[in-house]
C-alpha cells in the first residue's frame, strides 16, 4: 500500500494531518461512488429520449414501461456484483473493489454510448443495451457495500453517520449530475430531435471518462486500518458459508432495506416519469422539478446523519417508517392532482423530508451490524438481493398499475412495503450503541 492506513475510530487522535487524511480519502471515496450513480441513472434521466429508438411504440408508456423493465432487469444482476465485489472488499481490501467496480461501471456506460437502435440492428439493439445494464448492475451492486464499508470505517466514531451520510449525497448528487447534462443538453446545446436522434449517447460517453478518470484516483485510495488489522488478526474471508454464521443480521439488512429502498426509488427513479405522464407536466419542468427536489434531498442527507449522531440511528429510521406509511398516499394522491410545478416539487420535497431518515444513515445502520473480515458481504447482498425484488422494480409495477387502469394501486404498495420495514425498526437495537466495527472474527 503506498498511503498509510487510517486508524480505527477506538484509537484515532485529532490532530489535523488524521482530519486532512480522512476526508482526502472520503472524497475520493464519494466521488467514485457519485460517478458510478451518474452513469446508473443517466439511463433514467435520458430514458424519455432514447426509449424510442431501442423499443418503438406507437405508445409513449409502453415504450417507458418497456425501458423500466429492462431497468428493473438490471437489478438482477446486483446480488451478484454484491458477493463479488464483497468477496474482492472482505478478502484483498476495500481499494481493489472499489477500483474494480468503477472500470466494470466504465464498461457499460460506453457499450451504450455506441450501441446502434432499433432502426439499424433490430432486436439485436435492446439486448445489448440490455447487456450494458447488466454489467451496470454489477458494478452497482458491488459498489454500495464497499462504498459503505469503507466510508463507515474511515469515520471516527462520533461523526460515523455524518461521514457515511456522504454515500447518499454521492448517490443522489450522481442523479443531479445526469439532470444537470440532461438541462445543458436540452437548454444550450442541441434540439429535441437532436437529443432524440443521437443526443442522448453523450452522457454515456461522459461517464465513461469520468469513470476512467476516477478509477486512476482510487488506485491510490487509502486502505482502512480496520481492514488491516482484521487481516493481521484472522484468516481473510469474504465467504458466503462464513456470512451464513449472522442470519440474524442479513434478516435484519432486508428489513431494514425494503421499505427504504421501494421510497427512494419512487421518488428519484420514477419521480421523472410520474409528473410527466401522470402529472402531466412538461419535459422541461419535469427537469426542473426533479432537480430542485433532488438538490433538497441532497442538503437533507448530512444533517440527519449528523442528528444521529447525536441521538442515535433507530430514531431517524422509525420516524421514516411511521411517516412514510401515513403520509405517502395522500402525498403522491395530490401530486397526481396538481398541474401547478411548485406545488408538485413541494410535495416531493415533503416526501424527501421521512425518505431521509432511511437514506442518510442506511449504509452506517448495515456496517454497524457486521464484524470487519465479513462486513462488505453481509452489508452488500442482502442489500442487493432486497433492492432487486423491491427497489428496481418499483418504477415498472407503478407503469403496470397504470397501463391496467388502476395507478392508485401502487401508492398503496409502497405504504405496505414502507410499514413492513416499519416493525423491523420499532424492534432492532440501535447499532450506534452495539455496533460491531471493531470486531474481528
Amino acid at each position: 500500500m503506498t498511503d498509510q492506513a487510517l486508524q480505527p475510530a477506538a484509537q484515532e487522535t485529532t490532530t489535523f494531518v488524521d482530519v486532512e487524511r480522512r476526508i482526502r480519502a472520503i472524497l475520493i471515496g464519494s466521488a467514485g461512488n457519485l460517478v458510478e450513480w451518474y452513469d446508473f441513472y443517466a439511463y433514467t434521466a435520458f430514458a424519455l429520449y432514447f426509449a424510442p429508438a431501442f423499443f418503438p411504440s406507437k405508445d409513449p408508456v409502453v415504450e417507458q414501461l418497456n425501458a423500466a423493465v429492462v431497468f428493473a432487469a438490471t437489478f438482477l444482476m446486483r446480488p451478484l456484483g454484491g458477493w463479488l465485489f464483497g468477496y474482492i472488499a472482505d478478502h484483498f481490501g476495500r481499494r481493489l473493489s472499489l477500483t474494480v467496480s468503477v472500470l466494470c461501471m466504465c464498461f457499460g456506460s460506453l457499450i451504450i454510448a455506441v450501441t446502434p437502435t432499433y432502426a439499424s440492428i433490430g432486436f439485436a439493439a435492446p439486448v445489448i443495451l440490455a447487456l450494458a445494464r447488466v454489467i451496470e448492475g454489477l458494478s452497482l451492486g458491488g459498489e454500495y457495500g464497499a462504498s459503505a464499508t469503507y466510508l463507515s470505517e474511515v469515520a471516527d466514531a462520533k461523526h460515523r453517520g455524518f461521514y457515511s451520510s456522504f454515500q447518499y449525497v454521492t448517490l443522489i448528487g450522481g442523479q443531479l449530475t445526469a439532470i444537470i447534462v440532461l438541462l445543458l443538453l436540452q437548454k444550450v446545446f442541441l434540439t429535441p430531435d437532436q437529443l432524440k436522434a443521437w443526443g442522448w449517447r453523450i452522457p454515456f460517453a461522459i461517464g465513461a471518462g469520468l469513470a476512467i478518470f476516477v478509477a486512476v484516483m482510487r488506485r491510490n485510495l487509502q486502505e482502512t486500518e480496520a481492514f488491516v488489522e482484521a487481516k493481521k488478526k484472522v484468516r481473510p474471508s469474504g465467504s458466503i458459508v462464513q456470512l451464513f454464521k449472522y442470519p440474524r443480521e442479513l434478516l435484519l439488512v432486508v428489513g431494514l432495506t425494503a421499505g427504504g429502498t421501494a421510497a427512494f426509488y419512487t421518488f428519484t427513479t420514477y419521480m421523472q416519469t410520474f409528473v410527466k405522464l401522470s402529472v402531466g407536466l412538461t419535459e422541461d419542468q419535469t427537469t426542473t422539478v426533479i432537480f430542485g427536489s433532488l438538490l433538497f434531498a441532497t442538503i437533507l442527507q448530512p444533517i440527519y446523519g449528523a442528528i444521529s449522531d447525536r441521538i442515535g440511528r433507530k430514531p431517524l429510521l422509525i420516524f421514516f417508517g411511521v411517516a412514510g406509511t401515513l403520509a405517502t398516499i395522500p402525498i403522491l394522491t395530490l401530486l397526481k392532482e396538481t398541474k401547478e410545478p411548485f406545488i408538485a416539487f413541494l410535495l416531493i420535497c415533503g416526501a424527501w423530508i421521512f425518505v431521509a431518515g432511511y437514506t442518510s444513515i442506511n449504509a452506517v445502520v448495515k456496517a454497524e451490524l457486521f464484524p470487519t473480515n465479513v462486513r462488505a458481504l453481509g452489508v452488500g447482498v442482502p442489500y442487493a438481493l432486497t433492492v432487486s425484488i423491491f427497489g428496481g422494480t418499483a418504477p415498472a409495477i407503478a407503469l403496470y398499475f397504470k397501463t391496467i387502469g388502476h395507478e392508485t394501486w401502487f401508492y398503496y404498495y409502497l405504504s405496505g412495503v414502507i410499514f413492513l420495514s416499519l416493525i423491523i425498526y420499532a424492534t432492532m437495537r440501535d447499532t450506534k450503541h452495539a455496533s460491531a466495527m471493531h470486531r474481528h472474527e
